[in-house]
């Protein structure tokens, strides 16, 4: 038999991404145009939310050639402008020409995760357009840069075609323009979903999406409260396994465990420090950079076990708040009630999170049943519902008729997820896995406003029944009172409109004694 040799060889995140674009959300035309469009208004967000910048966000898609009737799927630009800080010129080309080139990689709570969401829509447009992508930006309102870039899938850097400054005009901001496949006549009602769910949940930010007719669709602000900007935080122990204790120790210019432990992790202090090294049994004042391969694993295994760490506190995360996810709730969707539920601060494998609920009854906008609107760290999920743990609490965990809510009643239930991780299940940011914390804390949350809902109901149709008898009372008063008026052969009738909680008028009572003289 002949020798066979096997070829190994290497390949760059980007030429990974481009054989595998579907893991990212990019799996046909339809759904590349929506998620291209998803992805550059998030980082637009995100850039303005941590500069406390109320956004502005434009987004247009038009056909590459306004005048062809070519059917979908075909070449469209997308431009997306924002008022945000705008990015130095120095890190441009790198963050729009390389995949996981980006900010989004520190322990912090941001829409994106991996920094490649909107490089992603870069590669794409490029692989099926060949055109390349042009980023205008001022950071400091003096100077505007503007950039022509493609991408090097093989070697996954940047190609800078074209770079020009110019005088800006006062104002900060970035605007990225790209040209993709994608199929919007399927794509519109996502795209026109994921507007109205963004401006529910981001109350505070004018959003306007021009289509491909030149319509406009304005979401003007509702609130100009905005959430407190997301602070960097530390690893918590507990989500730690031995190649990130690894990292932190290489990263890390202490020369003792003790202050090593209390430096590096979320809230562990000296004392806790201590408390956790005489548990594993490990020497407080040994420099960490000589731990054995055996040290850190067993220190790493003490880690888990140890049970006198502080669960992680939500200084770091940025909610929404009952009045901003309140105001949202009421801009979109125009309830006749609505309700909010704010859980505490909860973990799941050392990441906190909070759960926020949101409930909305009637209006014009619901239609009967229950609609599920679904957000993690802002960002509106449109796919994939019957798989998120959400859908999984409303459908199977809540018992309704507890509540004594009509089956065909109109009715929206808002879950916000906020994490410095969200524990989603897929790369495309689809559907949250099911996490036991994360369900208990949902579950509750939303038999909070479900209780909310069940007593405006009752006291609802308390008011009603009242209203009933007094229209009863009112029909048969005025008879009562003149067969009285007459079997006491009184001139005047008696005035009943106080039992109604009315007050006769003088021309009131003037035709009552008319009527019955």
């Amino acid at each position: 038999m002949a020798n066979r040799q096997v070829a190994f060889a290497e390949i760059s995140p980007s030429e990974f991404f481009y054989r595998n674009r579907d893991l990212a959300g990019f799996s046909n035309p339809a759904r590349a145009l929506y998620s291209a469009v998803r992805e550059l208004v998030e980082n637009s967000l995100d850039a303005c939310e941590l500069f406390k910048i109320l956004p502005e966000v434009t987004v247009t898609v038009s056909g590459l050639d306004r005048d062809s009737e070519e059917p979908d799927p075909k070449p469209y630009v997308v431009t997306v402008r924002d008022n945000g800080p705008g990015i130095d010129p120095r890190y441009v080309p790198n963050a729009f020409g390389r995949v996981f080139f980006g900010s989004k990689f520190l322990l912090r709570q941001s829409r994106g995760m991996f920094g490649m969401g909107g490089t992603m829509a870069i590669l794409y447009g490029q692989i099926t357009t060949t055109k390349p992508v042009t980023v205008v930006t001022s950071f400091d309102g003096n100077t505007t840069y503007t950039f022509d870039l493609m991408i090097d899938i093989q070697a996954n850097r940047p190609i800078v075609l074209r770079r020009e400054s110019q005088h800006g005009d006062g104002s900060t901001g970035t605007s990225v323009k790209l040209t993709l496949e994608g199929d919007y006549f399927r794509a519109a009602q996502k795209i026109q979903d994921y507007f109205k769910q963004c401006a529910m949940v981001t109350p505070y930010a004018k959003l306007t999406h021009v289509d491909p007719q030149g319509r406009k669709f304005p979401f003007e602000r509702g609130t100009s409260a905005m959430p407190n900007p997301p602070e960097e935080t530390l690893p918590h122990p507990y989500g730690i396994d031995v190649e990130a204790f690894r990292r932190l120790v290489k990263q890390s210019t202490q020369t003792s465990l003790v202050k090593f432990m209390s430096s590096s992790f979320h809230r562990v202090g000296p004392k806790i420090a201590s408390q956790f090294l005489q548990f594993a049994g490990s020497d407080p004042n040994k420099n960490p950079g000589e731990l054995t391969s055996e040290e850190t694993v067993r220190l790493v295994e003490a880690i888990h076990r140890f049970d006198g760490f502080l669960q992680p506190d939500a200084s770091c995360l940025s909610p929404l708040g009952s009045e901003i996810l309140d105001a949202g709730i009421r801009k979109e969707l125009q309830p006749e009630f609505a309700a909010t539920s704010i859980r505490p601060p909860s973990a799941y494998s050392g990441y906190p999170f909070i759960v926020e609920v949101g409930l909305a009854y009637g209006g014009r906008v619901l239609s009967p049943g229950v609609k599920l609107f679904r957000f993690a760290n802002r960002i509106p999920l449109l796919y994939d519902e019957a798989s998120d743990v959400s859908w999984r609490v409303i459908s199977e965990e809540i018992d309704w008729k507890r509540y004594r809510i009509p089956p065909e009643a109109p009715l929206g239930i808002i879950t916000h997820v906020c994490s410095t991780k969200i524990p989603y299940k897929t790369v495309g940011k689809e559907y949250l896995a099911d996490r036991p914390e994360l369900e208990r804390e949902l579950k509750n949350a939303v038999r909070d406003v479900l209780r909310q809902l069940s007593g405006y109901l009752k006291k609802k149709g308390s008011m009603e029944m009242v209203k009933r008898k007094l229209n009863i009372y009112g029909k048969y008063l005025p008879l009562i009172a003149r067969f009285s008026t007459n079997l006491a052969k009184a001139k005047r009738p008696p005035r009943y409109g106080k039992l109604l909680g009315k007050r006769d008028s003088p021309r009131e009572e003037q035709r009552r004694i008319e009527e019955y003289s």
